[in-house]
């Protein structure tokens, strides 16, 4: 089987990462489109390392953010580092919206941090979930373990509409990934789902209470 070629990009992000003793899982999924979950995430050096595991492994991540972070004279910028706006004020809830872009585009993985926040939070926002139903799109796990400096993604799966069982699979991945404080790690749980982000889909209604949605 052909490898894929390494770029030098690649090579001096997996280079500086072995300089301070990290290691990067070569693995990458398979589907052009899936939500990539990024956890635990407890301090700010989740993000160097991380954007230099997403260099090493050739990665072109979006994020999501408020829509008035892409107005001028700094939209151009926001775009180009990979950003996806939303709008809250919208007709359509923010969910359908990034199943909206889902569905325009060929290629995309979004990142979504669930936790929010590198402080301690008691629980996950949803919005990561909902994403990946509406768009019918896989979830892969992402990690940065610094227990062992090891970072990576886990194999894709799709979400099944039974949120407590898929996340059973997720707290079972992450039960040996430690963050970098891990006192500021949350439980793997999600609360019940606000209003303002309109109806589940209709995979998701499967006779528990609805859960929380927030990007």
């Amino acid at each position: 089987m052909t490898q894929p070629t390494t770029t030098l990009r690649q090579r001096i992000a997996r280079r500086l990462l072995q300089l301070v003793g990290w290691e990067v899982d070569p693995y990458i999924p398979p589907p052009a489109k899936y939500v990539l979950i990024v956890a635990p995430h407890t301090s700010n050096w989740d993000f160097p390392y991380g954007y230099l595991g997403k260099m090493a492994l050739g990665l072109q991540l979006h994020w999501v953010g408020k829509h008035t972070l892409f107005r001028w004279p700094y939209g151009w910028l926001m775009r180009w580092l990979g950003g996806i706006p939303v709008d809250r004020r919208s007709r359509n809830n923010v969910i359908q919206q990034l199943a909206d872009v889902f569905a325009r585009r060929e290629r995309l993985v979004i990142a979504i941090t669930p936790e929010g926040t590198r402080s301690y939070t008691p629980n996950w926002k949803s919005g990561f979930y909902y994403t990946a139903l509406a768009a019918k799109v896989p979830l892969a796990m992402g990690y940065i373990d610094y227990r062992r400096k090891r970072m990576g993604i886990s194999e894709p799966f799709l979400p099944s509409g039974d949120l407590e069982a898929d996340l059973e699979h997720i707290r079972a991945f992450y039960a040996d990934k430690i963050g970098r404080y891990p006192e500021k790690t949350g439980e793997i749980r999600i609360l019940s789902r606000p209003a303002d982000q309109g109806p589940a889909p209709e995979a998701a209604r499967s006779g528990r209470p609805q859960e929380a949605v927030h990007s």
